[in-house]
């Protein structure tokens, strides 16, 4: 789950939270994180964004067609369009969260 606002993320298995990344980036102004329902449809732990000047993106985890992931990089710091994770929730999410995994953005 997303919580947009309140620029912070969780993961949780049957309805039980059990870890939390108390600060996320998620979209700027003009490029802004979707909201909605979607599904985890690949992964690419050493993914690099041709769109964006070859900025690497590890531990990227696509839920949208469009380009959109939670992946590595600074929270502090507003994405254009996807979920900027800190080091220890990127980890945590490459390594908890699967393909076709429901992914809630609010």
């Amino acid at each position: 789950c997303v919580d947009v606002d309140g620029r912070r993320s969780w993961l949780q298995n049957n309805g039980e939270m059990y870890y939390t990344a108390d600060l996320v980036g998620p979209g700027r102004p003009g490029q802004e994180t979707p909201r909605g329902t979607f599904y985890v449809n690949r992964k690419v732990k050493d993914e690099i964004s041709y769109e964006f000047n070859n900025a690497p993106m590890p531990y990227s985890i696509y839920f949208t067609n469009n380009g959109h992931a939670f992946h590595l990089d600074d929270p502090a710091v507003d994405s254009n369009g996807c979920v900027h994770l800190p080091p220890d929730a990127a980890k945590r999410y490459w390594d908890n969260v699967q393909v076709g995994d429901k992914v809630f953005i609010y």
